[in-house]
């Protein structure tokens, strides 16, 4: 009963943020944890852009830096804003109750959400805002309808707008959707926003599950041994039924 309560517990955040868009098709995220550099440009974007709201109280810092290849020193001068010590978790000063007011529900907790909702939905998501006017912020999202969070990247991005095309259907003019359209007021090309985004859901990916690499590695040298050792058994095994045979 504990683990279902601690389970639901994580599930629940995550599942109310991907509420909606279920027929929205989901980009592929081709990520890497072995890249480095793109876990410290997602490490980079995710301390600038997302910390503000979004916690991660489940990662340390220090063990963060290590994973990613940061310098100690250079990560608390530059990915540290609040004056936490490099052992401390990755958390913000934002009340629940204060963020429950501006946002409608208090933004979740980020560690574990690239398990929770998959890559491919994070990746996606984070370049589906478009400007919408009815909305309280202005935007809209096409895989989270109705979302209550603003496009904090919008400066990168800029604010994309849905296009329409008209098709005659049954002797009648409809629009059809057919895509977002960039307003061209982004710091960064389209190519290099999928690329900002791509490199923050690697990062997501790594936190989520950060033992992984360390994992896989060890996992590889099991193998290896695994095979050695069996070549040897397979020559003991002949050496023993020599003379049966």
């Amino acid at each position: 009963m504990k683990k279902l309560i601690i389970l639901l517990s994580l599930l629940l955040p995550s599942l109310a943020m991907a509420a909606g868009g279920h027929n929205v098709h989901l980009d592929e995220a081709n990520i890497d944890l072995t890249d480095k550099a793109s876990l410290q440009s997602g490490a980079r974007t995710f301390m600038n852009y997302c910390l503000g709201c979004h916690q991660m109280q489940y990662q340390r810092y220090q063990r963060t830096f290590e994973d990613i290849g940061v310098p100690l020193d250079l990560g608390a001068e530059n990915l540290q804003f609040t004056g936490e010590k490099v052992g401390d978790y990755i958390t913000n000063n934002m009340h629940k109750k204060t963020a429950a007011t501006w946002f409608g529900a208090a933004p979740p907790d980020l560690t574990l959400v690239a398990r929770v909702r998959g890559v491919d939905w994070l990746y996606t998501y984070l370049r589906s805002f478009y400007a919408d006017p009815s909305r309280p912020w202005g935007v809209n999202n096409l895989v989270f309808p109705e979302v209550g969070m603003p496009h904090v990247l919008q400066e990168l991005q800029g604010l994309p707008t849905k296009t329409y095309e008209k098709h005659l259907v049954d002797g009648e003019m409809v629009e059809r959707y057919v895509g977002l359209k960039s307003d061209g007021k982004g710091e960064l090309s389209p190519d290099e926003y999928d690329k900002t985004v791509l490199d923050l859901v690697n990062f997501l990916a790594y936190t989520g599950e950060p033992a992984r690499l360390e994992a896989e590695s060890i996992g590889r040298w099991v193998i290896v041994f695994i095979l050695v050792l069996f070549v040897f058994v397979y020559l003991l095994k002949k050496e023993y039924w020599r003379e049966v045979h």
